[in-house]
């Protein structure tokens, strides 16, 4: 597997070298020694959750604060999507900039989302399922949001806008400029987005 780091250097994306013949093929999607020391720091995955969407679905962006912050190491099993990981760790100097990968059935590439991360999708194609882990469990108490249309990130989803479908909570998440106190949980300088 390669390991590219991301204009954002703790985001990775990961390729997985793809063995197909007449009969289909074969792909190793994670290898935890491989991983780990690409990212330079131990993740324990203890849980991996799977969703399935339409063209135009909309998922994020999210994260959770800590200490139930995730990790997350995303990938499609069937379809297309944009990912997209953007950096709101406080003093970060990538603070407020984000990562983008497509993601499909077809590449077989992956990203890797580290804590201190909002992390969402939009589906580009027919339908899409979406598969990731994560390294720590879902705490509702501590489960947020940022706006997917926030115009200090100007994200390209690559679909218009009023063809995009987003549940009611992720129609109403505020501006990265509204997260002073959340961001600031994510400390940059003591790395505590790592766990």
């Amino acid at each position: 597997m390669e390991y590219i780091k991301q204009h954002i250097s703790e985001v990775f994306l990961c390729k997985s070298k793809v063995y197909g013949d007449e009969r289909g093929y074969f792909v190793e999607t994670f290898h935890r020694e491989g991983f780990e020391q690409a990212i330079g720091y131990k993740v324990n995955f203890c849980q991996d959750n799977e969703s399935k969407s339409t063209k135009g679905v909309l998922r994020g962006l999210h994260f959770q604060l800590p200490p139930a912050a995730q990790s997350k190491l995303v990938r499609v099993i069937e379809g297309k999507v944009l990912d997209v990981a953007v950096d709101i760790r406080k003093g970060s100097p990538t603070f407020g900039q984000y990562v983008t990968a497509e993601l499909s059935a077809e590449n077989k590439h992956q990203l890797f989302v580290p804590r201190g991360f909002a992390h969402g999708f939009v589906v580009l194609s027919d339908t899409a399922i979406f598969s990731y882990k994560v390294d720590n469990y879902y705490s509702p108490e501590n489960d947020r949001g940022l706006a997917f249309d926030d115009p200090s990130l100007n994200i390209d989803w690559q679909l218009p806008k009023e063809f995009l479908k987003l549940s009611e909570k992720d129609q109403k998440q505020p501006a990265l400029e509204m997260l002073d106190i959340e961001c600031s949980m994510f400390d940059y300088q003591k790395n505590l987005y790592r766990g």
